[in-house]
């Protein structure tokens, strides 16, 4: 199990479209949700979505089946994995996250600071 079920950040059924709408609407750098992934590929079945700096960054979650734990975005060696989403999310409230613009390849890092509902 994920974790995610009865989260404050879970937004079961928000498309991509939705939670960059009311992320935008929340304009608070550190904004998040974690959606359901549009893919539905059960190796990437999460997405952090996060706000920062006037952006939305749509972050894959990965499941990875051989350690049944969840890692984010791109798999690279020496990443870090956790049981759970939400021990993602709790890691990520008190340690920044990386966040890589793959268009202007620049970093930047925030920590997920708000919940974002989606009504």
């Amino acid at each position: 199990d994920a974790g995610v079920h009865n989260k404050a950040w879970y937004a079961a059924t928000c498309d991509r479209k939705t939670a960059e709408d009311v992320l935008y609407q929340s304009n608070k750098d550190g904004s998040f949700l974690v959606r359901k992934s549009s893919g539905q590929d059960s190796r990437q079945p999460y997405t952090l979505v996060v706000f920062y700096n006037r952006r939305v960054y749509n972050i894959p979650i990965r499941f990875i089946e051989s350690t049944r734990q969840y890692a984010l975005g791109r798999e690279k060696s020496g990443e870090e994995r956790f049981d759970s989403v939400a021990e993602i999310v709790e890691n990520h409230q008190r340690t920044s996250l990386v966040l890589i613009d793959s268009q202007n390849n620049t970093k930047d890092s925030t920590k997920l600071k708000h919940i974002v509902r989606v009504s």
